[in-house]
């Protein structure tokens, strides 16, 4: 029920029941964060997760359907704010070049600061993979690669790119924006030490390689066309503060 529905308005005892299973939701989220985090997500179960929030493993369960669907639901909210941004770019007309160079450093900014809680994500997505043997389905409230969408600002650059001939037609926009967030994923687990700054530069390397291959080529054998000594960039940085 919205917030905004009329009986809900009118009714004290809904307004109570909506506080309430806000406030367990969040409790939830907080919790499942903070053991994912910290103990991965192997060793993470749902009823450590609703013993810590105070409530029963059958409340958990309520909340949200499967351990998948948990961590999803924690991943999104540093995702979604990234989405905004691609859409805004696009909107803006912003050179795509720029755009995606913002978006691969903002997404490597966000496994750093939270590389456990980014290696629990890529093992529940790899495992919910295998589970449901293809793509992800809009309809599937488990799936954590619906919920937490990581390709989708890559994949809205790269077709924006791809029509305005700013990039290379081939390959897709989705299976690149897919590679691109799989290496991305891997390197949380494979080079839990790395730098943003490098891991950054390996993706968009990646990235232009196959998009846009001149800017390569123009920096020479032995340049770095995407290496950078500047700290994080300002207009993506809000992503990561709210996670």
């Amino acid at each position: 029920m919205a917030a905004t529905d009329p009986v809900e308005r009118d009714d004290p005892r809904a307004r109570a029941a909506r506080t309430k299973r806000d406030r367990t939701r969040r409790a939830l989220l907080d919790a499942a964060d903070a053991s994912f985090g910290s103990h991965g997500w192997a060793d993470t179960r749902m009823e450590d997760v609703a013993a810590a929030a105070g409530v029963s493993a059958a409340t958990a369960y309520n909340h949200f359907p499967s351990k998948h669907a948990l961590m999803g639901a924690v991943y999104g909210p540093m995702v979604r704010p990234l989405v905004g941004q691609a859409e805004r770019d696009v909107a803006l007309r912003r050179p795509v070049v720029d755009a995606l160079t913002d978006q691969i450093r903002a997404l490597a900014r966000i496994s750093e600061r939270h590389r456990r809680l980014t290696a629990s994500f890529w093992s529940a997505v790899e495992e919910y993979t295998i589970k449901v043997g293809g793509p992800p389905d809009p309809a599937d409230e488990s799936d954590p690669r619906t919920l937490a969408p990581v390709p989708t600002p890559l994949r809205i650059l790269i077709e924006h790119g791809q029509c305005t001939g700013e990039l290379r037609p081939f390959p897709s926009a989705l299976d690149v924006s897919g590679m691109i967030v799989n290496l991305l994923l891997l390197r949380s687990i494979n080079r839990p030490h790395e730098p943003a700054e490098h891991t950054a530069e390996l993706l968009l390397t990646a990235l232009f390689g196959m998009l846009r291959p001149e800017l390569l080529a123009e920096a020479g054998p032995h340049g770095h066309p995407f290496r950078s000594a500047a700290g994080p960039d300002r207009r993506t940085d809000g992503a990561l503060r709210e996670g």
